[in-house]
Order: structure tokens, then sequence, then C-alpha cells
């Protein structure tokens, strides 16, 4: 671990930053340029002092989880990302077609986001970051780890999973997800993670071994869906994705038409957020 190198990158990329760049407001006039270090910690889900003592050369090596993390909160390119990871002792992730290393061009449309629910998904369904909106209509989907953070080994393993959709749509979302499963798996040619969640899924679910076999390829979102809030109740929305140039991962946007009653509904979601109604 190169602290003095890692200390001074941290600080130059921060102070590189504007608040405006991580959908923070500007506020009054800063002392000194970029971003302070409390909202860098903020934006990394670490304690201020635990950043400051790593911009200090002192704080304890961060685990690669952190420094991945690091590295998003910073916005940093996947040739910067690499860079942080040696700094910190560590190999630098393989690349890869697929990669959990939000796209900095994606982070920086989502930060700007925050009166509609928005999320950056992975080709394999995996939610690699999403704005609070988001969370208080799909809850916490960051949260998953092994297989069960793909969306689409989920849908059949788990019934919660399902209940964000209405039973009438359930059929379409399994074709759907497999089919995009499918594209994602030729895609990356064959990747060994999306390899691994079909041959579980085949072992498991006689569902879904029934629409593999039709072998129906295409994207994932629709134009336009019906989501199920456990407390407000159907919510229909209209869904705009941003790809990456190598299609491995999306921005996807979802919006109500103004005036209508799920526009109603999206307003009171921003309210309330997370809170339980009574």
């Amino acid at each position: 671990m190169d602290r003095p190198a890692l200390a001074d990158f941290l600080r130059r990329r921060r102070e590189a930053l504007k608040p405006r760049d991580v959908g923070l407001l500007d506020g009054s006039r800063r002392r000194t340029p970029g971003l302070k270090r409390e909202e860098v910690a903020l934006l990394v889900g670490m304690s201020t002092d635990y950043y400051s003592r790593l911009e200090q050369q002192r704080g304890p090596q961060p685990s690669e989880q952190m420094v991945a993390a690091i590295a998003r909160g910073l916005r940093l390119t996947p040739d910067e990302r690499d860079h942080l990871f040696r700094l910190t002792g560590h190999n630098a992730p393989r690349r890869a077609l697929a990669t959990h290393h939000v796209a900095p061009a994606l982070m920086r449309v989502l930060d700007r986001l925050d009166d509609t629910p928005a999320l950056v998904l992975s080709d394999l369904g995996e939610t690699l970051a999403q704005n609070a909106m988001a969370t208080a209509l799909l809850g916490d989907e960051t949260r998953f780890t092994g297989l069960a953070a793909s969306a689409v080994y989920r849908w059949f393993t788990d019934p919660g999973a399902r209940s964000r959709y209405p039973q009438r749509d359930h059929d379409h979302q399994s074709r759907i997800q497999v089919a995009a499963l499918r594209a994602s798996v030729s895609a990356s040619g064959g990747s060994e993670r999306g390899r691994a969640i079909v041959s579980e899924l085949l072992s498991t679910s006689e569902k879904f071994a029934t629409i593999w076999e039709l072998h129906e390829v295409r994207n994932r979102f629709d134009d336009h869906k019906t989501l199920v809030h456990p407390e407000i109740g159907e919510i229909e929305v209209d869904c705009q994705a941003l790809f990456t140039e190598n299609l491995s991962q999306a921005l996807l946007v979802l919006t109500a038409s103004p005036g209508t009653e799920a526009a109603e509904k999206l307003a009171l979601l921003q309210v309330v957020g997370h809170q339980t109604f009574a």
C-alpha cells in the first residue's frame, strides 16, 4: 500500500470534483476547491474519519469492496479505478465486458435525477446503483450478493421479487427475463457468471428450464410497465434506458405521464420515501 501516493491521488480526485458533478448543491462559497471530505465519505458510505485518515497517510488498508466504493464515489474512470486498486495494495479487477464499476457517464446522469426513480443495471440484471426514488419504489436492490444479485436469478427463486409486478404480468416478465439473460450470455461469449446463473436455474426452476428451451433473445426493458408498491399499489410507468457503448450497463429511468394517477403516486413516494404508511 503506497500511502503517500494514495493520499495524493484521493485528494486530487476529490478536489477535481464539483458538487454538481455528483448531484449535490453548491451551497455557500467554498474555501477550497472540489468536494469536502465529508461529502466524499457520504457518497462512498464510510465515516468521514476513515476517509480523512486515508488522505492523511495514516489509514488502514481498505478492503477491495471499500476500494470499489471509493472508486464509484469519486467517479473514477476504469483506468483510474485500476490505479486506485494498485495504490491500496490490491490487484486491479480483471477487465471484462461486464463490470460492477458503474460507467462514469451513467453515474453523472444518475446524480442529476432526484425526482423520478432511476437505477443502473448490469447486463445480468444486477443493480449497481440507484437513487432514493428507486429505493423507495423497489427497495434496496444493491444489497444482494452472489447469484441473488441478479434480478433474473431472484425472479425464479424468490417470490418477493415477483411481488413487484402484478400477477397478470408474471408470464410476460418471465419470458423477458430469460430472453435478456440469453442475450447477455451470448454477448459476453458465455461469461462465467452468466453460465453459473443459467446452470443453477436450469437445475432448480422447472419454469426457467421450459422458457430457456424457447431460445428467445431480446432486450429486457419494456417501454411501459406496471409496478406494485406494497403501500401505494400499482403504478404505471414509462421506461427509458440509456446504454453504455458496449451494452454492458444501462441507466433505467422510470417516469409517469403528467397529470395521471401514476404521477401523483410517484410524487407521494418522493415525499414519504422509506416511511411506513399508516
